[in-house]
């Protein structure tokens, strides 16, 4: 039983008096236990009380000191380290600049804005120093401190694998030493967490998505449609422009290249995408109804891709339309699989999807030609026969041309 409101932490147990406090949240990876239980070692309420005052003093002191060690207070990063003033190297902030100056020319914003998040993240935490003054304790200190802000192993991990390359090209350039601080930062076993892997749609939703995108019959639509029956990634799909799209040949494609307002993913990502399908039916509604050049104008211009934004929106539409989990780049995962259904060979299969390849052989030649491919993108997504749906799709498409 607690004895009064004011010793919270003082409990009896039969005639003897014990203290318990819980070790909060964000401070028990330092202890064994969540809670603390000591015996007072006497039935005296007055000892007791004495004892549990001094206990608590002794707890509050401590938990301070365990967080001040995590730098986690406002003040703890003017600390300088002895022999800042020794070094030459630029500051972690100078050598964030250095590093996109050079390297972040031509790379999109989302690169920009990793490098720019990383960076803050362990000035904030461990200060601005010289890049050759980090120690692997401060990168175990950053880590603890994301950990207790909730990020996420995985993003601790992205972006220490981003401040290790901007250290390792600047420490290049700069002739620094001991700049691998934030290299293979440890992550114990408990701290992973398990990937959550993407799920396929299965067929069924897939047609009764790509039923009511023609029912629907916007931009928005044409978009989930041509990614479903084509596997493309989104931002390749949003930075398409009508020259890209090829309707009018003998087998209907996609040339799928890179763009100033859209880089692809890899070199392999740059392909001939054959229309069938959907993909066709909704390529050749946004050609036709695209007011410029864009083929998805509301979600690109020349100033950029909003890939971002095109997901949120999609995904927002299908979550209620497809199992938990899925999303719009499930239609992709869904892709490998209907290729697989039909035993197309794992070559032909990475062409068409944009996969890297392996092997010195892969790089010769000038590749697998149209004809070849759009055969096989017509027997994994109509199997090859003359479905109703197929058929559907066919007398609408002409009635556009």
């Amino acid at each position: 039983m607690l004895c009064t409101n004011d010793f919270p932490y003082l409990y009896q147990r039969g005639s003897v008096f014990y203290f318990n406090r819980r070790v909060p949240s964000d401070l028990q990876r330092h202890y064994r236990c969540e809670r603390i239980v000591i015996s007072l070692r006497t039935r005296s309420i007055k000892a007791a009380r004495v004892k549990s005052a001094s206990l608590t003093s002794q707890l509050d002191e401590e938990w301070l000191t365990l967080r001040w060690k995590k730098q986690e207070t406002p003040l703890a990063r003017f600390l300088l380290d002895e022999g800042s003033a020794n070094s030459n190297a630029p500051s972690l902030s100078q050598a964030k600049d250095i590093y996109l100056s050079a390297k972040g020319a031509d790379k999109p914003k989302t690169f920009h804005q990793t490098v720019e998040r990383s960076a803050k993240n362990v000035t904030s935490i461990v200060g601005d120093r010289p890049i050759d003054l980090y120690t692997r304790k401060h990168a175990n200190l950053v880590r603890d401190s994301l950990l207790d802000r909730g990020l996420s192993p995985s993003s601790i991990r992205r972006m220490f694998g981003a401040l290790a390359a901007l250290l390792n090209f600047v420490s290049k350039e700069e002739g620094c030493a001991n700049t691998s601080a934030f290299s293979g930062v440890y992550l114990r076993e408990d701290q992973r967490m398990p990937s959550q892997k993407r799920q396929p749609i299965p067929n069924e939703t897939i047609l009764a998505v790509q039923s009511e995108c023609e029912t629907i019959d916007d931009q928005a639509r044409w978009l989930v449609a041509l990614i479903s029956d084509t596997g493309m990634r989104l931002s390749e799909a949003v930075g398409l422009v009508k020259a890209d799209i090829r309707l009018n040949e003998e087998f209907p494609h996609i040339m799928l290249r890179t763009h100033p307002w859209r880089r692809l993913k890899t070199e392999a990502s740059e392909r001939l995408v054959p229309l069938v399908g959907y993909a066709a039916w909704a390529a050749a509604r946004a050609v036709r109804e695209s007011g410029s050049d864009f083929l998805f104008p509301k979600y690109c211009s020349e100033d950029g891709c909003k890939s971002n934004s095109a997901s949120a929106a999609l995904n927002k539409w299908l979550s209620p339309r497809v199992p938990n989990g899925c999303v719009i780049h499930s239609f992709r995962h869904s892709f490998r699989d209907r290729l697989r259904a039909v035993e197309c060979s794992r070559d032909i299969a990475d062409r068409l999807g944009g996969w890297s390849v392996n092997g010195i052989g892969q790089s010769y030649g000038a590749g697998y030609p149209i004809n070849v491919l759009h055969e096989w993108m017509s027997k994994a997504i109509c199997h090859g026969e003359n479905t109703p749906q197929q058929l559907h799709l066919e007398k609408r498409l002409d009635s556009m041309v």
